[in-house]
């Protein structure tokens, strides 16, 4: 197409807006002060290509379950030329893949996680911390064509990982399916106002003070920079950050070193060159790239010459099989960890004068012995006096490692499904867990009729019924299916001193509902929720339906500082605001709306 000359305007009356040019105002542009409303709107039937009637939970109970983990078995050492496994075994790259789905998630608002398939799609399918992920998914896509919707994406790129673990000897601790896929960005989440990736514009004046409800510590992230804070290889600051985002990821020290140690038991980093080399995104990438991005000109641009973290090294000796190598190697090398930089440029670990035996192979020939190292995130592990001790009682009993590791595995690929329940397949583990929030199945086969009589009877005012069911039920977030009303958990530490649960209140409240639940055989739970009914009946003369069979917790079962997080600040519902806020109540309240 030849140009002839100057700039033309548009050759066409259509005058639609098709990109976003900086010349180009949105309405928001024009009335920034505006409520946006898309958080309400997102994931609405339009953009959901599947029927109607489409059932995911009734469709993964017809998959051939051990047929898909018997070819996700053989995909692992399929090595295909376009993408070469590394060492023959795609396993480490696929943990990657899979960890890198669930390990968005946070406790702060429940978002993030595995359970919508969402890393397909930007800003995660582009984040610096997801390189190459591409191509794992590529890798992936014969598999989900074979099997098509009996498996959604979101479940797919969980039981890889466990697969690619089981396959290379590691622990494994289940599989629970049931994640329905979305099927485009969401709207809701906020990952940070940076904007530039790597942007740390999160934090007030320490490392702790990290913006809520974030965890990462940069932008396009997943949880801590390996080089160290902003690239400063200090361990020990290190692990100032790792302890904070890992907390803020619901996991404590014990999990976080597990987690650490069993996953980088497998596989490399990869920094073979300059980053100047490596092209755009996947997002900002030309149309030809067809979807993929990062493509690399170093070399044969994958291999041995690929480029993603920046770092460059095997972990351990042995990249595609579980052993204890990782703390064989931080604490065989204790004394002679060197600061070196990678052919990227980036801070990384090598031990001085490193035995061949404890060297690893090159990954595309095993002949070939090359040095391993550490990130600075890994020296944490044995610099941080905490952390220490729990590497080395892993160091020293390896059992315990396994078992550690399969455990915090299963809680990082799980965390955001909610109960046990919703779990669906033959590998769901028997045990139940309390960051799953166990309540057992309440009755139903009481006198619905006659409590409900009993509790308009009761002498309790309308306002005093609706308001401690709403306060029931409102914590529910949607976003990892924590909270509601089953359980009756508004009846125990926290949620009873609450500020917003008005706790003389509910004191008085409960102390009517709970002898009549237990007068009729209900729940309290159901009990809470049926006075909330008949509060409404008595207002309005309108019929409100009524389904009875929640259960009550206990406290035992109740992770009371994880609960903590679910504390409202605000609800616009009954105009309760905790404090006053940076952000307007408006939209604190559609924030909430969202998450019901």
């Amino acid at each position: 197409m030849q140009n002839h000359g100057s700039e033309g305007k548009c050759p066409v009356m259509h005058g639609g807006m098709t990109s976003s040019t900086s010349d180009k105002r949105a309405n928001q542009d024009w009335w920034p002060g505006n409520l946006n409303l898309n958080i309400l709107h997102q994931h609405d039937r339009k953009s959901n290509p599947m029927d109607p009637n489409f059932s995911y939970t009734e469709a993964f109970k017809s998959l051939d379950y051990e047929a898909l983990k018997k070819d996700l078995h053989a995909l692992m050492t399929d090595s295909q030329d376009w993408w070469p496994a590394d060492y023959g075994h795609y396993g480490p790259f696929f943990i990657r893949m899979t960890w890198h789905a669930a390990g968005t998630y946070r406790i702060g608002d429940g978002r993030g996680g595995a359970g919508t398939g969402a890393q397909r799609f930007a800003p995660l399918n582009s984040w610096p911390d997801n390189g190459n992920l591409d191509k794992a998914r590529r890798l992936l896509w014969p598999v989900k064509q074979k099997y098509g919707n009996k498996i959604s994406w979101a479940d797919l790129l969980v039981l890889t990982g466990i697969v690619a673990i089981e396959s290379m000897g590691g622990p494994v601790f289940g599989f629970g399916g049931g994640r329905p896929d979305i099927w485009h960005p969401e709207d809701d989440i906020y990952w940070g106002a940076e904007d530039e990736w790597l942007g740390d514009n999160r934090y007030g004046d320490t490392r702790q003070d990290l913006e809520n409800p974030l965890a990462a510590v940069q932008m396009g992230l997943i949880y801590v920079n390996p080089q160290g804070p902003n690239d400063n290889p200090d361990p020990l600051l290190s692990a100032q950050d790792i302890r904070e985002t890992f907390a803020r990821m619901a996991m404590n020290d014990e999990e976080t070193v597990a987690l650490t140690a069993g996953g980088h038991t497998f596989g490399k980093a990869h920094g073979a060159g300059d980053a100047d080399l490596v092209g755009a995104e996947p997002e900002g990438a030309s149309i030809e790239e067809q979807g993929f991005g990062w493509t690399n000109a170093h070399g044969s641009g994958k291999g041995r010459d690929t480029i993603t973290s920046g770092i460059e090294g095997a972990w351990t000796a042995n990249p595609t099989q579980w052993d204890n190598g990782y703390f064989e190697m931080l604490f065989k090398y204790e004394e002679s960890w060197t600061l070196e930089k990678s052919p990227f440029g980036a801070h990384q670990w090598t031990p001085a004068n490193q035995d061949e035996s404890d060297m690893a192979p090159d990954p595309e020939d095993p002949s070939v012995r090359v040095p391993t190292m550490m990130t600075t995130a890994d020296m944490a592990m044995i610099r941080d006096p905490e952390y220490r001790k729990i590497s080395k009682r892993f160091h020293d009993n390896p059992e315990e490692l396994s078992e550690a590791f399969s455990r915090a595995w299963f809680k990082l690929l799980h965390r955001d499904m909610g109960p046990k329940s919703r779990y669906l397949g033959p590998d769901v583990p028997d045990e139940e867990f309390i960051w799953q929030d166990p309540v057992d199945q309440g009755p139903t086969g009481y006198d619905v009729k006659a409590l409900k009589g009993a509790i308009k009877s009761s002498g309790l005012s309308v306002a005093e019924m609706v308001e401690t069911a709403w306060a029931s039920a409102s914590t529910f977030r949607g976003s990892d299916n924590r909270g509601g009303a089953n359980g009756a958990r508004i009846r125990l530490s926290p949620q009873k001193d609450w500020d917003g649960n008005k706790p003389a209140q509910l004191s008085k409240v409960l102390g009517v509902l709970e002898p009549l639940a237990a007068a009729h055989g209900a729940s309290v739970a159901d009990t809470i929720v049926l006075a909330g009914c008949a509060g409404i009946e008595m207002a309005s003369g309108v019929d409100v339906p009524f389904s009875p069979g929640r259960g009550d917790a206990t406290q035992e079962h109740t992770d009371a500082a994880s609960f903590a997080y679910l504390e409202p600040v605000s609800c616009g519902f009954r105009n309760y605001l905790k404090q006053n806020y940076a952000v307007m109540p408006e939209e604190m309240m559609l924030d909430k709306a969202q998450l019901l």
